[in-house]
């Protein structure tokens, strides 16, 4: 089984590889610095000997860097179990207050990333009749937030194309999930000081990602929304 990751060398992308790896499922990882992925490329080499792990530099805001990770994959693969959209940023602010950039930025990494490496993925699936799309969605694809601005934009969006493809996908056998994570240890929260246990480990994402591939064919999670058990922040 094999799967591929976007943004899979910090945070959650980082602990979904990680689990994925230990349990022997090869990795295509992209991620925009070459020398975090070649520090992640050489360190699942020697703690997992047994697993592939493949990757390339691509800034996923870039369409063309994102077609040439795609191609760089089916060229390696014959087939494609999983995709995780699960590149993202994080700009915080009010929407008439943000960077006049600020929008096209998160609606490029969010939503277009996942919407153009789906459109490249999908047809190496569908011959099969099987795979699973997990879409990294957020709390905030559901309900706006201060300080969240176009970030929530981006978000409400990205559900909205995994609902369409949930729907659209039906007859092919390839499952998509939403993930709808709240407040979650990673590289975006680095310095705040906050008690551990106030935000969620993002193992508890990858766990949820690994489940999902133990589900009968009949069976999908459309939508899953994990929340810090105290709550939004």
């Amino acid at each position: 089984m094999n799967a591929i990751i976007t943004g899979g060398t910090k945070g959650i992308g980082r602990a979904i590889a990680e689990l994925y790896a230990s349990k022997g499922i090869d990795l295509a990882i992209c991620s925009r610095s070459e020398e975090d992925l070649t520090t992640m490329q050489k360190n699942f080499t020697d703690k997992y000997p047994s697993v592939k792990v493949i990757t390339k530099a691509c800034d996923v805001r870039d369409r063309g860097q994102l077609e040439s990770f795609a191609a760089f994959v089916k060229e390696s693969w014959e087939h494609i179990d999983i995709l995780i959209n699960n590149a993202g940023v994080f700009y915080p602010g009010i929407l008439l207050e943000e960077k006049d950039d600020a929008l096209a930025a998160m609606i490029e990494t969010n939503l277009y990333s996942a919407y153009h490496l789906t459109r490249a993925i999908v047809p190496v699936m569908l011959p099969k009749k099987k795979g699973l799309i997990v879409n990294m969605c957020s709390i905030a694809s559901k309900i706006a937030y201060p300080n969240g601005g176009s970030y929530s934009i981006s978000k409400f969006a990205l559900l909205g194309f995994s609902k369409v493809l949930r729907e659209e996908l039906k007859e092919s056998g390839i499952k998509v999930t939403s993930i709808l994570p709240g407040a979650t240890w990673s590289h975006s929260w680095e310095g705040v000081d906050l008690p551990k246990d106030r935000l969620m480990e993002a193992n508890d994402i990858a766990e949820i990602c690994y489940t999902l591939i133990s589900l009968s064919p009949s069976a999908v999670l459309e939508e899953i929304i994990l929340r810090p058990q105290l709550g939004d922040l």
